[in-house]
């Protein structure tokens, strides 16, 4: 009977198209599918055998770490009084407390931020605040090719986290020391230097600047100062010096007359060179206009 049944089948599977050896494989699969085949003590199939395990093991927990992000900067840059002179802001302290100023190579080896600033071409000055650096440039090269490198270096070197000097004692030396109150300081120059530093020096750093004190002479009542970073060279800094540091200095100190700016050799130098070319241009300008005139 059960020759003749598989025999049926296998003719009803020939009809249907299905070769014999293709019958034979899918009762074999059946049989091997059912019940009987499967062990008494298996678990049974459900649809979440087929689901991917959601679980983390222990091991990968434990080694599992938080991805470091990068750190981003936003530096900020403002204009100052001085047009050669911008002031950059990292948004990070710089000098902390004091000033320094770069206004060469050999200077500029103290700092390495310096000497690559100082490495840009047209940029001949460098000056660190609290939390500024200002660099002065010449007027033969334009900002809008000088700013794309000078923010790159900035960039590099704060979030690098690299120091501002190789040694705390050149750090501690590039501060100024000028209007540190000593023992032997007169009350008229511990009173000058307090309103320096107290007054003064904040202001003219809002411009990317700073003040230091060179002297005063107790005779003549003349108060000698030294104007720096984005101040120096500045067409205004006559304007600041007389206006605002002179009057406050006469009006909180009596016997204080007069302040007046100490120059560098090489400030003079550019002074002279500079009222020589004016001189020249105005005596242009006379000739002109008398010949125009004569040949009327």
């Amino acid at each position: 009977m059960s020759s003749l049944a598989s025999s049926s089948t296998v003719g009803k599977a020939i009809k249907r198209g299905f070769p014999p050896r293709r019958i034979a494989q899918r009762q074999a699969s059946r049989a091997f599918s059912s019940s009987q085949c499967r062990p008494a003590n298996s678990r049974p199939i459900t649809l979440s055998s087929f689901l991917p395990s959601t679980r983390v093991p222990r091991t990968s927990l434990d080694t599992w770490k938080r991805p470091q992000l990068a750190r981003s900067m936003f530096i900020q840059s403002e204009a100052t009084p001085n047009d050669d002179s911008l002031k950059f802001i990292p948004g990070v302290p710089v000098m902390g407390e004091g000033t320094a100023e770069f206004l060469d190579t050999r200077s500029a080896l103290k700092s390495p931020l310096a000497i690559r600033l100082m490495g840009i071409e047209g940029v001949k000055a460098v000056f660190y605040g609290p939390d500024f650096v200002t660099v002065s440039k010449d007027s033969e090269n334009p900002w809008a090719v000088l700013k794309p490198e000078i923010y790159s270096i900035l960039m590099e070197f704060f979030s690098s986290g690299q120091p501002l000097f190789r040694s705390e004692e050149e750090k501690d030396a590039a501060g100024p020391q000028d209007t540190k109150i000593l023992d032997t300081d007169s009350e008229t120059v511990a009173m000058i230097k307090e309103l320096l530093e107290t007054r003064v020096r904040p202001a003219i750093m809002e411009d990317g600047g700073d003040i230091e004190y060179r002297g005063f002479d107790e005779e003549s009542g003349i108060v000698s100062v030294k104007l720096k970073g984005s101040c120096r060279g500045c067409d205004s800094s006559t304007v600041t010096l007389k206006s605002g540091i002179e009057r406050m200095l006469m009006h909180y100190i009596p016997e204080v007359k007069a302040v007046e700016q100490v120059l560098d050799q090489e400030e003079e130098i550019a002074l002279n060179e500079f009222s020589k070319l004016e001189e020249r241009l105005s005596h242009k300008t006379k000739e002109s206009s008398m010949a125009q005139y004569m040949s009327v």
